[in-house]
């Protein structure tokens, strides 16, 4: 009982910070895809929930403690605005799990302003389908006989 306690919280708390992990993990740990699943999304929401309401307190303190001026027009910012000028707050959310993390998501919808009621609702759906995709294609790959006979 205490183990599986112990891995449950181990996979909860590096899905914090990476989505990918509460798949991986999940399926290494034995889960079914459906537990993957809502070891992720909590992890997820979790993490989206932490950082909505903490998120620009946190972004004004990393500001006033970074001495130096950092470059406004970097090829990271560029291409973020892109995406938020061609997709909007689903396109940063859809893109959330597969290229940046939890936190990086959030903060930038914080940054660009969307409300948190929406925050909530798109990072939700966003990591529901990511993580259904995840966990059934890792459920699926690991089925097959030839990569079952190589990882025994």
């Amino acid at each position: 009982m205490s183990d599986s306690i112990i891995t449950f919280f181990g996979i909860y708390f590096l899905s914090l910070f990476k989505f990918i992990a509460g798949p991986v993990l999940g399926s290494a740990a034995g889960y079914t895809p459906w537990q993957m699943v809502g070891v992720t999304v909590l992890a997820m929401m979790s993490s989206v929930t932490i950082f909505t309401f903490v998120g620009l307190r946190l972004k004004r303190i990393l500001q006033l403690n970074s001495g130096k001026k950092r470059n406004i027009f970097s090829k990271k910012n560029r291409n973020i605005v892109r995406i938020w000028s061609k997709y909007g707050e689903m396109g940063i959310a859809l893109l959330t799990p597969i290229l940046l993390t939890p936190i990086g998501g959030t903060l930038i919808l914080i940054s660009f302003g969307t409300h948190k009621r929406k925050i909530f609702a798109y990072m939700f759906v966003s990591g529901m389908l990511w993580a259904i995709f995840f966990s059934f294609s890792i459920d699926w790959f690991l089925s097959i006989p030839q990569v079952a006979s190589l990882l025994r």
